[in-house]
C-alpha cells in the first residue's frame, strides 16, 4: 500500500502540494488526474523517493521511500521524459537495469522483444519519442516490481502499442497483485483500466474514490417538462444547458433517487445518461473555478 500523509512540497516559496493526503491500495490500478500545474509530477516524485518532502510522510507498505533502497528495489518508474545514458542501446540499459534491480527477470526480457520488436544495438537517444517509450515499457516490465508508477505513461504511441501496454499491465496487476499508481491526460483511457481515482488541483486532493463510487455519486439527466413547470425542489443541480426544451442536467447525488423526484413533475422526456471519467473530473473541479464555460463567437 502506498500512504501519503499531509505532504507539503514548496520551490522557492511556491507551494506545489500542500497537505495532501492519498492512499493506494495493494493491487489497485489507481488514477491521478488533474489540470497542468495541479502537482502530479511533483507527487509521483515523492512517491519514488526522488524528492525529499517539507513536511508530511510518503510510506510504502508502511516504510518511507526516500532514501530507502530496499522499498525503492520493489518499485519500477517510468516519468515523461525517459531516463538513458547518452550512448546507450536497450540492451546496455538492461544489463544496467539487471544489475540494481534484484528481481530483473532475464527471461520475460527475451520473451519481450516479441511485443517491442526494437533494434537493442539502436542508442535510445536516436529513437522516436514514442520508441523510447516503448524500451522503457520493455525494461520496467522487467523488473517484476511490486510497484509501478506512471507519468503520462502512453504519450506518443500508437493505438495498438497502448492497447498492449495496459494489457500487460493489467495482466500483472491480475497475476501478480501489482499496484499501479499513473498519471495521464487521457481519461477516455483511465477509465477503461482504473478502478480508483484522484483528483488534484493546486497541489490538494480534491477528492479520492473508487472509480465505481464515483460514478455512482453524480448523474446526467436529459429532460423536457411541460411548458412552465419548474424543475422540483431539493435537487443538487452542478450544471445546466437547455436546447430548445430538452434540458440537460448534472446533478450529484444518488442517481436512482434523483430519477425518482424527476419524475414526481410528470416529463414529457425523462432520460439518464452515463457520465464519462472526463465529464466527472470537468464538473468536480467546476467547484475549484476550473469550470468549462459557455463562450460565444
Amino acid at each position: 500500500m502506498i500512504e501519503v500523509q499531509t505532504l507539503t512540497k514548496r520551490f522557492d516559496g511556491f507551494t506545489a502540494l500542500d497537505n495532501l493526503t492519498l492512499t493506494v491500495p495493494d493491487g489497485a490500478i489507481y488514477g491521478l488526474v488533474g489540470p497542468n500545474g495541479s502537482g502530479k509530477s511533483t507527487l509521483l516524485r515523492h512517491v519514488m523517493g526522488i524528492y525529499r518532502q517539507d513536511a508530511g510522510t510518503v510510506l510504502v507498505d508502511g516504510q518511507p521511500v526516500y532514501e530507502n533502497p530496499a522499498v525503492k528495489a520493489r518499485m519500477a518508474y517510468i516519468p515523461d521524459d525517459v531516463f538513458y545514458f547518452p550512448q546507450a542501446g536497450v540492451r546496455d540499459m538492461m544489463r544496467y537495469y539487471a544489475g540494481i534491480y534484484p528481481g530483473f527477470d532475464d527471461a520475460r526480457y527475451e520473451k519481450l522483444k516479441e511485443v517491442f520488436q526494437l533494434d537493442e544495438k539502436m542508442p535510445i537517444r536516436r529513437m522516436s519519442k514514442g520508441m523510447q517509450k516503448q524500451a522503457a515499457f520493455w525494461l520496467a516490465m522487467c523488473q517484476r516490481a511490486d510497484y509501478m508508477v506512471l507519468d503520462e505513461p502512453v504519450d506518443g504511441l500508437d493505438p495498438v502499442m497502448r492497447r498492449q501496454i495496459w494489457g500487460l499491465l493489467m495482466a500483472d496487476a491480475a497475476e501478480r497483485g501489482m499496484t499501479v499508481l499513473v498519471s495521464s491526460h487521457n481519461l477516455r483511457e483511465l477509465e477503461d483500466v482504473c478502478d480508483h481515482v484522484g483528483i488534484l488541483n493546486h497541489g490538494h486532493l480534491l477528492l479520492e474514490r473508487s472509480l465505481s463510487e464515483l460514478q455512482e455519486n453524480i448523474s446526467k439527466v436529459q429532460l423536457a417538462l411541460p411548458d412552465g413547470r419548474p424543475l422540483p425542489e431539493g435537487l443538487n443541480l452542478v450544471h445546466e444547458t437547455v436546447s430548445g426544451r430538452l434540458r440537460t442536467l448534472i446533478i450529484r447525488g444518488d442517481p436512482e433517487q434523483t430519477l425518482q423526484t424527476l419524475q414526481e413533475c410528470e416529463p414529457l422526456f425523462l432520460d439518464a445518461v452515463p457520465l464519462s471519467l472526463e465529464e466527472i473530473f470537468i464538473y468536480e473541479l467546476g467547484g475549484a473555478d476550473y469550470a468549462v464555460k459557455d463562450i460565444l463567437l
